[in-house]
Protein backbone atom coordinates (compact mmCIF):
# COMPACT_ATOMS: atom_id res chain seq x y z
CA UNK A 1 0.00 0.00 0.00
CA UNK A 2 1.47 3.41 -0.95
CA UNK A 3 1.79 5.71 2.05
CA UNK A 4 1.93 9.47 1.86
CA UNK A 5 5.01 9.78 4.03
CA UNK A 6 7.07 7.59 1.71
CA UNK A 7 7.25 9.92 -1.30
CA UNK A 8 5.47 13.17 -0.52
CA UNK A 9 2.12 14.39 -1.86
CA UNK A 10 2.97 14.21 -5.57
CA UNK A 11 4.56 10.80 -5.25
CA UNK A 12 1.56 9.60 -3.23
CA UNK A 13 -0.87 10.78 -5.92
CA UNK A 14 1.18 9.15 -8.68
CA UNK A 15 1.46 5.87 -6.79
CA UNK A 16 -2.28 5.74 -6.17
CA UNK A 17 -2.96 6.67 -9.80
CA UNK A 18 -0.71 3.85 -10.99
CA UNK A 19 -2.44 1.32 -8.74
CA UNK A 20 -5.93 2.39 -9.83
CA UNK A 21 -4.81 2.28 -13.47
CA UNK A 22 -3.53 -1.26 -13.00
CA UNK A 23 -6.83 -2.35 -11.46
CA UNK A 24 -8.85 -0.78 -14.27
CA UNK A 25 -6.66 -2.48 -16.86
CA UNK A 26 -6.56 -5.89 -15.24
CA UNK A 27 -10.25 -5.96 -14.30
CA UNK A 28 -11.78 -4.12 -17.27
CA UNK A 29 -13.69 -7.18 -18.47
CA UNK A 30 -14.65 -8.47 -15.03
CA UNK A 31 -18.16 -8.19 -13.64
CA UNK A 32 -16.75 -7.08 -10.31
CA UNK A 33 -14.65 -4.21 -11.71
CA UNK A 34 -16.48 -1.57 -9.67
CA UNK A 35 -16.38 -3.58 -6.45
CA UNK A 36 -12.64 -4.24 -6.82
CA UNK A 37 -11.87 -0.62 -7.66
CA UNK A 38 -13.72 0.69 -4.62
CA UNK A 39 -12.41 -1.98 -2.29
CA UNK A 40 -8.99 -0.66 -3.23
CA UNK A 41 -10.04 2.99 -2.82
CA UNK A 42 -11.66 2.48 0.57
CA UNK A 43 -8.72 0.40 1.77
CA UNK A 44 -6.22 3.05 0.65
CA UNK A 45 -8.27 5.68 2.46
CA UNK A 46 -8.57 3.82 5.75
CA UNK A 47 -4.94 2.74 5.86
CA UNK A 48 -3.57 6.18 5.12
CA UNK A 49 -5.95 8.03 7.44
CA UNK A 50 -4.81 5.79 10.28
CA UNK A 51 -1.18 6.52 9.44
CA UNK A 52 -1.66 10.27 9.08
CA UNK A 53 -3.78 10.56 12.24
CA UNK A 54 -1.32 8.73 14.47
CA UNK A 55 -0.69 10.78 17.60
CA UNK A 56 -3.63 13.12 16.97
CA UNK A 57 -6.81 13.27 19.10
CA UNK A 58 -9.58 10.82 18.25
CA UNK A 59 -12.43 12.16 16.14
CA UNK A 60 -15.79 12.68 17.83
CA UNK A 61 -17.76 10.84 15.13
CA UNK A 62 -19.67 7.87 16.52
CA UNK A 63 -22.56 5.58 15.68
CA UNK A 64 -25.85 7.38 16.16
CA UNK A 65 -24.46 10.85 15.44
CA UNK A 66 -25.75 12.15 12.11
CA UNK A 67 -25.27 15.87 12.73
CA UNK A 68 -23.18 16.41 9.60
CA UNK A 69 -25.55 14.37 7.44
CA UNK A 70 -27.36 17.48 6.22
CA UNK A 71 -24.58 18.61 3.88
CA UNK A 72 -24.49 17.93 0.17
CA UNK A 73 -22.66 14.74 -0.75
CA UNK A 74 -20.90 14.17 -4.05
CA UNK A 75 -19.67 10.84 -5.34
CA UNK A 76 -18.05 9.29 -8.38
CA UNK A 77 -19.96 7.02 -10.76
CA UNK A 78 -18.46 3.77 -9.38
CA UNK A 79 -19.52 4.77 -5.85
CA UNK A 80 -23.05 5.58 -7.02
CA UNK A 81 -23.39 2.29 -8.86
CA UNK A 82 -22.09 0.37 -5.84
CA UNK A 83 -24.65 2.05 -3.55
CA UNK A 84 -27.47 1.44 -6.05
CA UNK A 85 -26.58 -2.26 -6.19
CA UNK A 86 -26.50 -2.38 -2.40
CA UNK A 87 -29.97 -0.81 -2.16
CA UNK A 88 -31.41 -3.22 -4.72
CA UNK A 89 -29.95 -6.19 -2.88
CA UNK A 90 -31.36 -4.99 0.45
CA UNK A 91 -34.83 -4.40 -1.03
CA UNK A 92 -35.09 -1.12 0.87
CA UNK A 93 -38.21 0.29 -0.78
CA UNK A 94 -38.80 2.76 2.05
CA UNK A 95 -35.29 4.14 1.64
CA UNK A 96 -35.86 4.62 -2.07
CA UNK A 97 -38.95 6.73 -1.37
CA UNK A 98 -36.98 8.76 1.16
CA UNK A 99 -34.32 9.28 -1.50
CA UNK A 100 -36.90 10.59 -3.97
CA UNK A 101 -38.37 12.96 -1.38
CA UNK A 102 -34.93 14.26 -0.41
CA UNK A 103 -33.91 14.82 -4.02
CA UNK A 104 -37.10 16.76 -4.72
CA UNK A 105 -36.45 18.97 -1.69
CA UNK A 106 -32.74 19.62 -2.20
CA UNK A 107 -31.99 19.52 -5.92
CA UNK A 108 -30.08 22.59 -7.04
CA UNK A 109 -29.14 23.77 -3.56
CA UNK A 110 -25.51 24.59 -2.83
CA UNK A 111 -23.64 23.50 0.29
CA UNK A 112 -24.75 26.41 2.50
CA UNK A 113 -28.36 26.26 1.32
CA UNK A 114 -28.40 22.53 1.90
CA UNK A 115 -27.13 22.83 5.47
CA UNK A 116 -29.48 25.74 6.21
CA UNK A 117 -32.40 23.58 5.11
CA UNK A 118 -31.41 21.07 7.79
CA UNK A 119 -32.79 18.12 5.87
CA UNK A 120 -31.19 14.87 6.96
CA UNK A 121 -29.66 12.45 4.47
CA UNK A 122 -32.32 9.95 3.30
CA UNK A 123 -30.09 7.06 4.31
CA UNK A 124 -30.00 8.05 7.99
CA UNK A 125 -32.66 6.02 9.77
CA UNK A 126 -32.95 6.21 13.56
CA UNK A 127 -29.48 7.69 13.72
CA UNK A 128 -27.84 4.91 11.70
CA UNK A 129 -26.64 4.96 8.10
CA UNK A 130 -28.39 2.44 5.86
CA UNK A 131 -25.50 2.48 3.37
CA UNK A 132 -22.64 2.71 5.87
CA UNK A 133 -20.72 -0.26 4.45
CA UNK A 134 -20.69 1.31 0.98
CA UNK A 135 -20.75 5.01 1.90
CA UNK A 136 -18.76 7.19 -0.51
CA UNK A 137 -15.37 8.73 0.11
CA UNK A 138 -17.02 12.11 0.73
CA UNK A 139 -18.67 10.69 3.86
CA UNK A 140 -15.58 8.77 4.97
CA UNK A 141 -13.48 11.92 4.63
CA UNK A 142 -15.68 14.21 6.74
CA UNK A 143 -14.84 13.83 10.42
CA UNK A 144 -14.96 16.27 13.34
CA UNK A 145 -13.09 16.53 16.61
CA UNK A 146 -15.99 18.26 18.39
CA UNK A 147 -19.60 17.04 18.30
CA UNK A 148 -20.85 20.16 20.08
CA UNK A 149 -19.34 22.35 17.36
CA UNK A 150 -21.15 20.29 14.73
CA UNK A 151 -24.47 20.74 16.53
CA UNK A 152 -23.84 24.48 16.87
CA UNK A 153 -23.04 24.79 13.16
CA UNK A 154 -26.18 22.92 12.21
CA UNK A 155 -28.20 25.34 14.34
CA UNK A 156 -26.59 28.27 12.53
CA UNK A 157 -24.82 29.49 15.67
CA UNK A 158 -21.22 28.82 14.63
CA UNK A 159 -19.39 27.53 11.58
CA UNK A 160 -15.97 26.82 13.08
CA UNK A 161 -16.15 23.04 13.14
CA UNK A 162 -12.71 21.48 13.79
CA UNK A 163 -12.58 18.95 10.97
CA UNK A 164 -9.92 16.26 10.77
CA UNK A 165 -7.24 17.34 8.29
CA UNK A 166 -5.99 13.77 7.74
CA UNK A 167 -9.48 12.66 6.71
CA UNK A 168 -9.95 15.60 4.34
CA UNK A 169 -6.48 15.31 2.84
CA UNK A 170 -6.44 11.56 2.29
CA UNK A 171 -9.98 11.57 0.88
CA UNK A 172 -8.90 14.22 -1.64
CA UNK A 173 -5.81 12.29 -2.75
CA UNK A 174 -7.58 8.95 -3.04
CA UNK A 175 -10.63 10.29 -4.86
CA UNK A 176 -8.71 12.55 -7.21
CA UNK A 177 -6.16 9.90 -8.14
CA UNK A 178 -8.99 7.46 -8.83
CA UNK A 179 -10.76 10.06 -10.96
CA UNK A 180 -7.54 10.68 -12.87
CA UNK A 181 -7.14 6.96 -13.55
CA UNK A 182 -10.79 6.70 -14.66
CA UNK A 183 -10.28 9.65 -17.01
CA UNK A 184 -7.21 8.08 -18.60
CA UNK A 185 -9.04 4.77 -19.03
CA UNK A 186 -11.96 6.42 -20.87
CA UNK A 187 -14.60 6.27 -18.15
CA UNK A 188 -16.84 9.12 -16.99
CA UNK A 189 -14.92 10.46 -14.02
CA UNK A 190 -16.80 13.48 -12.66
CA UNK A 191 -18.33 13.98 -9.24
CA UNK A 192 -22.12 13.88 -8.99
CA UNK A 193 -24.72 14.97 -6.43
CA UNK A 194 -25.51 11.76 -4.63
CA UNK A 195 -29.30 11.85 -4.32
CA UNK A 196 -30.02 12.84 -7.91
CA UNK A 197 -27.46 10.44 -9.35
CA UNK A 198 -28.74 7.55 -7.25
CA UNK A 199 -32.27 8.11 -8.51
CA UNK A 200 -30.93 7.82 -12.04
CA UNK A 201 -29.02 4.67 -11.14
CA UNK A 202 -32.04 3.04 -9.52
CA UNK A 203 -34.25 3.74 -12.51
CA UNK A 204 -32.17 1.47 -14.75
CA UNK A 205 -30.26 -1.64 -13.67
CA UNK A 206 -28.13 -1.38 -16.82
CA UNK A 207 -26.52 1.91 -15.80
CA UNK A 208 -23.44 0.11 -14.51
CA UNK A 209 -22.81 -1.60 -17.82
CA UNK A 210 -23.51 1.63 -19.69
CA UNK A 211 -20.93 3.42 -17.55
CA UNK A 212 -18.40 0.65 -18.22
CA UNK A 213 -18.92 1.23 -21.94
CA UNK A 214 -17.81 4.84 -21.54
CA UNK A 215 -21.14 6.64 -21.20
CA UNK A 216 -21.62 9.47 -18.71
CA UNK A 217 -24.85 8.05 -17.34
CA UNK A 218 -25.11 10.55 -14.47
CA UNK A 219 -24.32 13.70 -16.46
CA UNK A 220 -27.51 15.44 -15.33
CA UNK A 221 -26.30 15.27 -11.72
CA UNK A 222 -22.76 16.53 -12.39
CA UNK A 223 -21.43 19.01 -9.82
CA UNK A 224 -19.53 21.72 -11.63
CA UNK A 225 -17.95 24.17 -9.19
CA UNK A 226 -14.62 23.14 -10.72
CA UNK A 227 -14.77 22.29 -14.41
CA UNK A 228 -13.67 18.89 -15.64
CA UNK A 229 -11.27 20.69 -17.96
CA UNK A 230 -9.52 22.41 -15.05
CA UNK A 231 -9.39 19.22 -13.04
CA UNK A 232 -7.98 17.30 -15.99
CA UNK A 233 -5.26 19.90 -16.50
CA UNK A 234 -4.32 19.64 -12.83
CA UNK A 235 -4.15 15.85 -13.01
CA UNK A 236 -1.94 16.03 -16.11
CA UNK A 237 0.40 18.53 -14.44
CA UNK A 238 0.81 16.29 -11.40
CA UNK A 239 1.49 13.20 -13.51
CA UNK A 240 4.07 15.12 -15.57
CA UNK A 241 5.91 16.35 -12.48
CA UNK A 242 9.34 14.74 -12.28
Amino acid sequence: MPLMNDSGPIGFFKSLHADFTATLTERQNDEDLIECLLEEAFGRFEGNVNAQAEGLPSVACREGCATCCTIRVTATAPEIILIANHLRASGAADVMQRLADADNATRGLDDLERMSLGRECPFVINGSCAIYAVRPLACRGHASYDERACISALAGQDDSVPLSSPHLMVRSFVQNSMQSALRDAGYAWGAYELNQALRLALQDEDQGEAWKSGKDVFADALVGEISLREMGQTFDAIKAHA
